[in-house]
Parts: structure tokens; sequence; C-alpha cells
């Protein structure tokens, strides 16, 4: 028996070519009108709203009434009933797990603090069990997950799946987390470093939204940048684009733990932040020195300001080469607002070849510390074929009665 599939150019293909063409840009925007579905993908507004209209009906797409310039709009986003996914951010000292519909609507959230080495088979572990108490408390199981999004502090090649650089996350070298954690779960798992899902969600839904080319950069133990060029997030050959916390600052400085000297961490990380200012304060932490310079503590506001400085020093290089619209910058650090960001604009100006006024903006991420595993929610939603994916047609009557059950408790 034979199946006859659309022939290339013909009217179903080309139907079928806008289709996906519209769902990419819903999930790519988390939602639009549309007009702005029309702007985005280029269809004519009756075929915007003719396909809007089938893929409601079937239950891919939902559609809301809002309003936008004053005027009554019709909102596009994914249908909540397609199902769940997760989303993971392993830190150096924390780990943060939310389940979301695939609109985006998060249904459960949990955040624990872990040791400083902790190591990947004990984490994988503790998440596949973090998950699953989850899904019970959402009065369901596993079985209704169907993919799970990775944000990890450390470069990712994607051709192996496994850290780029040994040594940037101790415990962790080796471990192909996607197929460990994909086993645990029996779902997919795709795994990113934590600066590049920070950039997509802060350019998708935060303080980069609508926006062109930006840099995302977050200060906390350590600093990384994601880049978003193009309406991409861009990785590199080998998945290390954005390590600017390894980049070289003094060839005869500390030994990082990446394995070189001198790298820009060594200089704004937490540790060098701190021991400066520990005296007979043994229990000071990063979150304390950001609280007391906000308190206008002279000690605490030098110490952010100047790494704002340095930030900035390494910030304007990778400015000189990529040109971005924006900066956006997040983590524990940032927290500390224009103590950090006044001095890192103030010299990223003066290290720019365009004029101040063509400086790209500076400005504190709105997503704060969630941005990273929204982003890794967002990532996992990207790999789903809402349109053909057989787990998301199989899974969709159970997932309405989960998330009914979930948005009522």
């Amino acid at each position: 028996m034979t199946t006859s599939r659309p022939t290339p150019g013909s009217q179903t293909s080309l139907r079928e070519a806008n289709r996906a063409r519209i769902v990419d840009a819903v999930k790519l925007h988390g939602g639009l009108t549309q007009v702005e579905l029309v702007g985005a993908t280029g269809l004519s507004p009756a075929t915007v709203s003719n396909i809007v209209k089938e893929l409601a009906a079937q239950g891919i797409l939902n559609t809301t009434q809002s309003t936008r310039s004053g005027r009554r709009a019709q909102f596009v986003t994914l249908a909540h009933e397609l199902g769940l996914v997760g989303g993971v951010h392993i830190a150096q000292r924390h780990l943060r797990v939310v389940i979301a519909d695939v609109a985006q609507q998060v249904v459960a959230e949990h955040h624990l603090p872990l040791a400083k080495d902790h190591r990947a088979d004990a984490e994988l572990g503790r998440l596949a069990r973090m998950f699953a108490d989850m899904f019970e408390s959402l009065d369901t199981d596993l079985s209704e997950m169907l993919a799970v999004g990775v944000a990890i502090e450390a470069p990712i090649d994607k051709r192996t799946g496994l850290i780029s650089r040994p040594g940037i996350m101790r415990g962790w070298d080796g471990v192909n987390v996607s197929e460990s954690l994909g086993e645990a779960l029996n779902c997919r798992v795709f795994v990113d470093n934590n600066c590049n899902l920070g950039a997509l969600a802060e350019y998708r839904r935060g303080a980069a939204r609508r926006r062109g080319d930006m840099i995302y950069i977050n200060v906390s133990e350590g600093i990384g940048a994601g880049i978003v060029l193009g309406g991409k997030v861009w990785r590199g050959h080998h998945g290390i684009a954005g390590e600017l916390g390894h980049v070289t600052v003094d060839e005869q400085g500390p030994l990082c733990r990446c394995g070189k000297r001198g790298c820009l961490e060594m200089y704004v990380g937490a540790s060098a932040i701190i021991e400066p200012l520990r005296s007979d304060r043994r229990g000071l932490k990063l979150q304390d020195v950001v609280s007391r310079a906000v308190g206008g503590e002279a000690r605490f506001v030098r110490a952010i300001a100047d790494v704002g400085h340095l930030i900035g020093v390494a910030t304007a290089d990778l400015c000189n080469i990529l040109d971005p619209e924006r900066v956006v910058v997040s983590g524990d650090l940032a927290n500390a607002g224009e103590i950090l960001l006044g001095p890192l604009r103030h010299t990223l100006e003066r290290s720019l070849l365009v004029a101040p006024e063509n400086a790209p903006e500076v400005i504190q991420g709105q997503l704060g510390n969630r941005a990273e595993v929204l982003g890794a929610v967002s990532y996992a939603i990207d790999q789903l074929s809402v349109l053909t994916d057989s787990a998301v047609s199989d899974s969709k009557q159970r997932a309405h009665t989960t998330h009914t059950k979930a948005v009522a408790s």
C-alpha cells in the first residue's frame, strides 16, 4: 500500500508550508496578533485568518481577544492543551526546575541550593525524582512530558553533547546530560549553555523583546554571555561563543578553573568580589554584597563599581565586533542596578568605536534569576513539531485534563 504525499509546489504542500510558518512564528514570539502574524510571516491577511481558524479548530492554536493601540485584535498562541514541557537550570550553586505548557505558562516550579562541587550522577537522579514529584502534585505522571530543556553553566558541544572545555563545571565532564536525563525521564532532552538560553528568554519575552541583535550578560558566581544575531542564538562552531568569563585579561594572572591564566572571571566572579570584603564575615555571600551596596556601604559600592568597569572593558570589545542594539545584564550582581550598570555603561561608551549616542543600550534583565529556566522551556518547545509530532497528538486530550487541574490548584 502506498501513501500519497504532497508534491513539491502543489497547493497542498504550499498550505502545509504556510501552516508551519504560522506555527513557527507563534513559537518564536510566544504569541502574536493576527496582524502581527501577517508581518512576521509575509502571508496575506486572508491566508493567516483562514489558517489560524483551521489550526484553532484542530486544537493546535488558541485565540483570545486583546487590544493593540486602542483597537481590538485577536491574539494567537499555541494551545495550552498540546502538552507539558520541562525546563531546568543547573547552576554552580542552585537548581531550578519548572513545568510549563506549550503556551509557556508555568504550572509548577521548584528551586533548591546545590553543594559547591555537586556531581552529575547525584543531581541527575535527584532531578528525575523532582520531576516525578512535581507531576504527581499535578495529579498526573511523567508520561505527559513532551520534552525537557536544560540550561547548564558550561559550553556544550552540539556534536558530542558534552561540555566543550573540561574543568568549567567539575563533576559534569564527560557526561551526556541529554542522553542520561532523557533515559531517566523517557522523553527528549535538549541541553544548551545557560547564557544562550537566558539570552533566548530575554529576547523573546524580556528586556530585549522585539529588538535587533543583542548581548546577554549573566554575572553571578561566574560570568558568561549569550548572543542573539538576526533573531537566533549564535553558539559558534564548538558551542563556546559568549564565554566572556574566560576571555584572558592578564596572561600572568591567577589560574582559572578552565585551565588558563588571568581569565575575566578571576577578577569579577563571586570569589574575587567577596574575598577582599570578607574580613571576619566568613558567611558573606554575593547576595550580601549586593544588599550592603544597595544599602549605601561605601566598600561594597566600590567593589561592585570596579566589577562594572572591568565588565565594561570586556563587553566593549565584544560590542566592537558584533555591534548589538542592546546589552542586557542579569544574574545576582545585576540586582545592584545602577551601582553595577552605571560604571559598565560609562566604560563601554568610552571604549566603543561608535559615538556615545550610538552605543548599545545597557539595561537590567526583566526575568531575573528565572531567565535561564524560562529560556530552557522555550528551547524545548522550539524542538517540537506541533503539526506532526505524534507525542503531541497522543497526549493532547490527557494534557488538557492535566492543565485544567494544574491551573485550578
